[in-house]
Formats: C-alpha cells, sequence, structure tokens
C-alpha cells in the first residue's frame, strides 16, 4: 500500500513504505569503547493531565524512564534535562528537577552513564548573584542524584552580563566548588536566540577566547565541552585548542559522523538531539568505529545526516516535534502529544518528510505500526487516502 503525503504549499504525493526495519545491534550489547556517546532524550507528555501550554509540565514517567532505558540497553548513556527535554520550551525546573532525580535513580539501578543539565530557568530574569545562587541549586540537584552535571548556557546570564569578566567569574565560582568535572555546554542562538552573545561577544572568534579562558584556569573541573554551533570548522579548531584530559562532546546534528570520527589530530565524542531517535543505530555504528573500522562507521552514520538536517531545520530550535514524532511512530509511546503543547509547532508536510526519511533509514522497529500511526495522523489532519 501506499501513503499520500503531504507537500509544502499543497497537494500530496505518493509514498510506499518499507517492510523491514534495519537489524540494529540487539539490546543488552556492552558499552561503547572508543567514544563517549550521550544521547539527550526526550521527555514524554502525559496526555490525560487537564494541563495548558503555560501550566506546569505534565510528565508520563514511567514512559519517560522507559525510553531512558532503550537507550542505556544499547550501550548510549544518557544526557538528562537538556534542551532535548524541553527545557525551556515546556518543561519548568520544578519537572526538571523530578526528571533528573527519577532518571539518577534508574541510572543506578542499571549502571546507566547519565548527564544532567544545570541551568537558571527557575529564574526568568535577575542579578549576578542571583543568577549564580540559580546555579548552585540546580547544581547540587544534580549531584545529589549521582549524574555528572552539564552546566548549561543561561538564558539569564546573557540578559545579565556585561562583559567576558562576568562569565569568567561566574563559571569560575562554580567550576571552583563543584564535586566532579562537569562538561561546559556552549548553546549557539540557532538553538535558543535568547543565548546571542554568550562568552560576552556576538563575535564568535571573541566568545570562544573567553570560553577556553574559562577551562584553561580550571582544567581539573572540565570533564569535556559540548559545542552547539553547526560549524564543523569551528568545532575542530576548538577541539584541537584545549588542554590535555579536556574533551570535546560535538553537538553539532549537522556534521556529527566527521566530527566523531575525527581526523589525524583528535576526534569528538558526542552528546546530540539526533541520537534520541538514532540510538540503535548509533550504537551501532560507534561499534564497528571501536574495530577502528572509519569507512564502515560512516557507511552506517552518513546516509542518517539528511534526516537529521531536516529535523533540526530553522527555527532549530523546534527540532524536538520531529523527535518526539519519531519516538511515536516506531512504538517509543503511545501518542504524539508534547509538552507545552509543542506538537504544533512544525507542519505536517515537515513531518510527513521526517516519517519518509526515518523510514527510508529503517529506523522503525514495527514498519506497519508506523506506517498505520503516520496514516492515522495524515487522516486526522484531512490528507485524502
Amino acid at each position: 500500500m501506499t501513503l499520500r503525503l503531504p507537500l509544502p504549499g499543497g497537494g500530496t504525493r505518493a509514498y510506499r513504505p518499507r517492510t523491514e526495519p534495519l537489524a540494529p545491534a540487539a539490546p543488552g550489547a556492552a558499552a561503547l569503547a572508543s567514544r563517549t556517546v550521550l544521547a539527550a532524550a526526550h521527555v514524554v507528555a502525559d496526555p490525560y493531565a487537564g494541563t495548558t501550554p503555560d501550566g506546569p509540565a505534565a510528565v508520563d514517567w514511567d514512559a519517560t524512564l522507559a525510553f531512558r532505558h532503550h537507550l542505556w540497553s544499547h550501550g548510549l548513556g544518557v544526557a538528562e534535562a537538556m534542551d532535548t527535554a524541553q527545557r525551556g520550551m515546556g518543561l519548568d525546573w520544578g519537572g526538571a528537577a523530578e526528571l533528573i532525580r527519577r532518571s539518577g535513580a534508574e541510572a543506578r539501578a542499571v549502571g546507566g552513564r547519565i548527564a544532567c543539565g544545570a541551568g537558571t530557568d527557575q529564574l526568568a530574569a535577575g542579578t549576578l548573584p542571583e543568577i549564580r545562587a540559580a546555579y548552585e541549586e540546580q547544581l547540587a540537584v544534580v549531584e545529589a542524584a549521582g549524574a555528572q552535571p552539564v552546566l548549561m548556557a543561561s538564558r539569564a546570564l546573557a540578559a545579565a552580563a556585561t562583559g567576558p569578566e562576568d562569565y569568567l567569574d561566574l563559571y569560575g565560582h562554580l567550576l571552583r566548588q563543584a564535586a566532579e568535572p562537569v562538561v561546559l555546554h556552549w548553546l549557539g542562538p540557532m538553538f535558543d536566540p535568547a543565548l546571542e552573545g554568550y562568552w560576552g561577544s556576538a563575535d564568535l572568534d571573541a566568545a570562544t577566547e573567553t570560553f577556553l579562558d574559562v577551562i584553561a584556569a580550571h582544567p581539573d573541573k572540565v570533564d569535556g565541552v559540548k559545542i552547539s554551533l553547526l560549524d564543523a570548522g569551528r568545532e575542530v579548531a576548538l577541539r584541537r585548542r584545549l588542554p590535555d584530559g579536556v574533551r570535546c562532546y560535538t553537538g553539532d546534528d549537522f556534521h556529527y559522523p566527521e566530527l566523531i570520527a575525527g581526523d589525524e589530530q583528535g576526534f569528538s565524542h558526542a552528546l546530540l538531539g539526533v541520537l534520541d531517535p538514532l540510538g540503535p543505530l548509533a550504537a551501532r555504528a560507534v561499534r564497528v568505529l571501536d574495530t577502528g573500522d572509519t569507512a564502515g562507521f560512516r557507511a552506517l552514520l552518513d546516509p542518517t545526516v539528511p534526516l537529521a538536517r531536516h529535523l533540526f531545520e530553522p527555527p532549530t530550535r523546534y527540532y524536538k516535534t520531529g523527535v518526539v514524532l519519531l519516538a511515536w511512530l516506531a512504538g517509543h509511546q503511545e501518542h504524539f502529544t508534547m509538552v507545552g503543547g509543542l506538537h504544533s509547532a512544525r507542519s505536517l508536510p515537515h513531518l510527513a518528510r521526517a516519517y519518509e526519511l526515518a523510514d527510508g533509514l529503517g529506523l522503525f522497529p514495527d514498519p506497519a505500526r508506523a506506517e498505520a500511526r503516520m496514516r492515522a495522523l495524515l487522516t486526522v489532519h484531512g490528507v485524502p487516502r
């Protein structure tokens, strides 16, 4: 059978879904060896909760935590309460704190790797002392959960800072008191426009110098840096300037295969939102890389880039909608709704193309179920059969 997929601007075209999934590595495989790979995971909304887009997030905890176990079962780590989990876009700090506590407990139970975002989203705005206190509150929650902290970029700090010195002072204070080495996260304005000018300058070269100054002052407290600028050349240049022992975790959802594969001067580890839908396939690819077969790794992962570029197309911050669609189609949740009502953030033609690309890659464990669910979504939106 064929599906009639909607086209941008009107009309439809026929698509014949595949009937067999790709065969990924079976769950229960050993941890990945040559790269540290963390998938930034989404949250599953509770579709029966009486909430509104501007109210507190209502989370289906069983489905949300089951998805973390899915990622761990393939040897991936989980990057929790990051922007993929809709931090600042539907998930408030109260919900994020509960997510961190629950996921931390689940990680300890199964021996799964977990890193969690610590930011300042309990503040709409504030003074520098208030921003520092907000970071400290969240850092304490992450450390109490037994997770590695990821110091996330702060909208409040971007608004309050007057120059690079404010970043050097605040991050220096946080790093000095961190119990264990943290990951520093540089999230570009394509993911969050409120972060324009982070590190004290809209000039990325100047911002890079401040970022490196923070790391150089406290290399023993920085496990690594997550770079989410969608600029492979800039990431490689920065990666080559990191102190010994400080890792680069790519956050580049456009160029991840080449950055993870690396070159003669090094490579990037990964902390990526696109690994939410790609988890099993990505784990299979990294296991090939573990054997030294870079070409085999690229042969598996390069074909996923068109899907990633589609999911993360501008406005990039709405990539979560496609990620959750694919989780529903793959059977990881029973509905296509999101906290904050974000399931409405992408057009139907965009979602249809995401389905087509993912189906072409064989990402759906049960292609017939994915087809039936996509058909139901199209019917609800009035697409003719």
